[in-house]
């Protein structure tokens, strides 16, 4: 008669799901080796995207300088002094066009991560073990600011053989700054719709919807006293016309200050120093608004 043996057998712990686990995160540090290899990855494969399609580079350059040019030509005739002391049109419009450009661009960034979405590559990128998916919209941004980097050039320098002259190096600084904080806004903002929109068909017809009323009603072709007063309240509460008033600012002054008045709306004067803030303030809201998006991710 055999004895059984009383000692318990060893039990193995189940294992999870490979597919379904969340891989933990090394660091979550912006400022780590991690996230910086991320961000290039991310951006490096955009630029890959780029060269392999660069009618999209060729398009948007081409575009701007077509509006600088027509319009800069259609209101040619207008009296000097019209739109501000010592200021012509084109040099008035430039700054428009240089920062619309940067918003359409930021805009639309977040159409290649809806194709991702869409074609399941975005699911391989979210089950990856990221230190944060902000390197998302870092690398996107990056890539935007690079373009719109480009565009910039452009357009300066074909307003500046228009009559328009060219900022200080100081107010260079100043573009650089406000172009900035208006992509990183509109670049989280387009990749939250790209995460929430069901499909790119929705996306489109979003960016279709905003795209030129936030143009028209932002002090991008007009000055905002010709403005009713109605319009006056919109525009001056545009995120658009807090980065195109300060450009327009250096463009036309040769020395500038934080407290220098870009415009005076109907609630008050905006400065150099309060344009940056609004943006930044701007940018602080999209982030806490996408949040939720980008932790939930896709099915």
């Amino acid at each position: 008669m055999t004895q059984t043996s009383l000692l318990p057998l060893p039990t193995q712990e189940p294992k999870p799901n490979s597919l379904l686990a969340k891989p933990e995160s090394p660091k979550s540090n912006f400022l780590s080796a991690d996230f910086r290899q991320e961000v290039v990855a991310l951006t490096t494969r955009l630029f890959i995207q780029l060269r392999r399609r660069p009618t999209t580079l060729i398009a948007g350059v081409l575009q701007p300088l077509m509006w600088l040019l027509l319009f800069g030509a259609l209101f040619s005739g207008l009296p000097k002094g019209l739109v501000g002391d010592g200021q012509t049109y084109v040099q008035f419009l430039a700054a428009g066009i240089i920062v619309f450009t940067a918003f359409s661009s930021a805009l639309n960034s977040g159409l290649p991560m809806l194709f991702d979405r869409e074609f399941g590559f975005l699911n391989r990128i979210l089950v990856a073990p990221l230190v944060s998916r902000f390197s998302i919209i870092a690398a996107s941004a990056m890539f935007i600011m690079a373009l719109s980097l480009v565009q910039t050039i452009a357009i300066v320098t074909v307003s500046g053989l228009m009559g328009a002259g060219l900022p200080s190096w100081s107010g260079l600084i100043v573009m650089v700054l406000i172009l900035t904080l208006l992509i990183v806004d509109f670049t989280m903002l387009s990749l939250g719709l790209a995460f929430a929109m069901p499909g790119h068909q929705e996306m489109l017809a979003f960016i279709f919807l905003v795209n030129l009323p936030l143009m028209f009603s932002s002090t991008a072709l007009a000055p905002l006293a010709f403005m009713p007063i109605w319009l006056q309240w919109i525009a001056s509460l545009n995120p658009l016309s807090w980065a195109i008033e300060p450009i327009r600012y250096v463009y036309s002054h040769s020395t500038w200050a934080w407290d220098s008045v870009v415009f005076t709306a109907p609630w008050g004067n905006m400065t150099i120093a309060m344009a940056a803030i609004a943006l930044l303030g701007f940018g602080i809201f999209v982030s806490v608004l996408i949040r939720g998006t980008l932790r939930r991710g896709v099915a």
